[in-house]
């Protein structure tokens, strides 16, 4: 698959996101230490595709997610939506940014308002945007239903009445309503079971295809981002490590975090890793990264470079970046 940089609907520019600490005053006493969240983080979403967004939890998958819906403001960097800066939104251009850019949640349950009838909830986006008239927004509702695979009479019910895959499926149709064009899917099968992974990947395959959607998938899970995503970031500690497309990625991963996480993956082909690197330690805190290259605490090939320089994100192949010093 080639890659194609004139397609892009949305870039993202050396994204910062901090989160200030604060002492036993709270805010009167001023911020003590800062959470670096995300750091110098750079990616491009192309029209159409699916971009993986993978890493171990605290690597700020979530928050990058966050930070480019406009839900947390970016602390520097830019997040530019067809080429219109989000921090430069009008109130108008923002409202628009809202309906074509949506997100599906981890927890489906913590996400829907237990008091509220599903077809309540679905149609409240259609009440604030304005969009038809009471028959023409229950008509909405039922199709929407219909198009996750759930029934028209399941509007009339509560969010306990659901099983968990129902209940993602809900929350897909909540982000599908508004027929966006980005949907940020922020780890949503992790909590199902496998059977039922498969039946919300590919329907989201499926959807993509039939909505012409652009999906940025933030994952833990090595096996479900390399069968759903086009191109692949492998994040660290606020940091993108390597980003490449999915076949390229998987057939000769170059940075050392890349390689330990697929040799944690019990069916991967490791005849294509020269050796296994097993990941020794915990991620260290945020708050006080490591000098240089933030994984050389964890990494078996460290020198000292990697303790003093921060390493470039460089392109070394064709659509293949990689942020390693030992990299040729």
């Amino acid at each position: 698959m080639e890659q194609a940089a004139d397609r892009s609907i949305l870039k993202v520019s050396s994204l910062h996101k901090q989160f200030p600490v604060y002492g036993s005053f709270g805010k009167l006493g001023g911020a003590k230490a800062y959470v670096n969240a995300v750091t110098d983080v750079s990616l491009q979403l192309n029209e159409g595709e699916t971009y993986g967004l993978v890493g171990e939890s605290g690597s700020g998958k979530s928050t990058t997610g966050r930070t480019i819906l406009g839900l947390t403001p970016a602390s520097q960097g830019q997040v530019l939506y067809r080429d219109r800066e989000l921090a430069a939104m009008t109130r108008e251009e923002m409202r628009n940014f809202r309906k074509d850019v949506q997100l599906v949640f981890q927890d489906p349950f913590s996400s829907l308002n237990p008091r509220k009838r599903i077809g309540r909830m679905l149609e409240e986006p259609l009440i604030i945007h304005k969009m038809g008239d009471k028959a023409e927004r229950q008509e909405t509702v039922f199709r929407i239903l219909q198009t996750v695979g759930l029934q028209p009479e399941h509007a009339f019910r509560f969010p306990h009445e659901f099983s968990g895959g129902q209940r993602q499926r809900l929350g897909l149709a909540r982000a599908l309503i508004m027929n966006p064009k980005i949907i940020v899917c922020d780890e949503p099968v992790s909590a199902l079971d496998v059977s039922i992974q498969s039946q919300i990947l590919n329907m989201l395959k499926r959807l993509q295809r039939e909505m012409k959607l652009t999906l940025l998938f933030i994952t833990h899970d090595i096996s479900v981002v390399r069968y759903i995503s086009d191109r692949i970031g492998i994040m660290y500690l606020g940091k993108i490590m390597e980003e490449a497309l999915t076949d390229d990625l998987f057939h000769e991963p170059l940075h050392p975090y890349t390689k330990a996480l697929f040799s944690a993956v019990p069916d991967f082909n490791r005849s294509r890793l020269k050796e296994r690197i097993m990941l020794r330690g915990e991620i260290p805190s945020p708050i006080s990264p490591p000098s240089g290259c933030v994984f050389h605490t964890r990494c078996p090939y460290a020198t000292d470079v990697c303790r003093t320089d921060i390493p470039a994100v460089r392109e070394v192949r064709p659509g293949h970046k990689v942020a390693c010093h030992l990299v040729d």
